[in-house]
Order: C-alpha cells, then structure tokens, then sequence
C-alpha cells in the first residue's frame, strides 16, 4: 500500500469514529455500554464493526478478511469501552471533574490505536 492509500484510510477511520462515536450513538447506548453483555453496548460496537467494512472493502484485502477485521474491532471496541464506563464507574467521575476526560482521553486513545494498528495490518493480510 502506498503512502497515500494509508492517510486515505486513516482518514475514513477517522470519519467513521467520528459518525460512529458521536453522531449515531445514541442515549441507549451509552448509558448501557458498562453493563458487560447489554444489548447497548453491543449495539454500539456493531456499529462500528459495520462501518469498518466499507472503509476497508475496497482495499485489496478479501471479504472474509474484512470481516474478520471488522469483529475484531467489535470486540476490541466492545472491551475498550467497557474498561472505560467500569472505571469511571468505580472512582464515580462525572463530565466536571478532570479524571473523567482523563478517561475518556485514554478511550479515545485506545481507539485510534486500534487503528493504527489495522492500518499496520493490512499489508500482512493481503492475499
């Protein structure tokens, strides 16, 4: 893949984070991601699953690699945020308190880390 090819795809996972994470999340979800195995939570992770598909689909990868990438990051997602509700649960931060955004910053951290790390991936996976 060339330069080019991955700022291109490092952009649409971008843009996808953004819709996925703030545009289409809803209250539901949200307020349910921290209950290990609720339909919120998982609803919210699919999401984002789903929406890796059409950014990688067109990259020499195959369909079922896609997809394998793409529940991969479900469940990375899935875990990720729910490390994040657990521990602000646990020390009881709300939005006014600096802990809490410093949890949020390591989640969203945690995110874009997983990918780069797809991105880091992907020429190993082309078939």
């Amino acid at each position: 893949m060339t330069h080019a090819t991955i700022m291109v795809l490092l952009l649409l996972f971008q843009t996808k984070h953004l819709l996925a994470d703030f545009v289409f999340q809803s209250g539901w979800m949200v307020r349910n991601k921290g209950i290990y195995g609720h339909p919120g939570g998982i609803a919210h992770s699919a999401t984002h699953a789903a929406m890796t598909v059409p950014v990688l689909i067109w990259t020499p990868l195959g369909v079922m690699t896609v997809l394998a990438v793409a529940a991969g990051e479900f469940v990375l997602h899935y875990h990720i945020d729910w490390i994040k509700d657990q521990a602000l649960k646990r020390v009881g931060y709300g939005p006014a308190q600096k802990g809490y955004w410093v949890l949020m910053g390591l989640d969203q951290f945690a995110h874009q880390l997983t990918y780069v790390g797809i991105l880091w991936l992907v020429p190993f996976l082309v078939q």
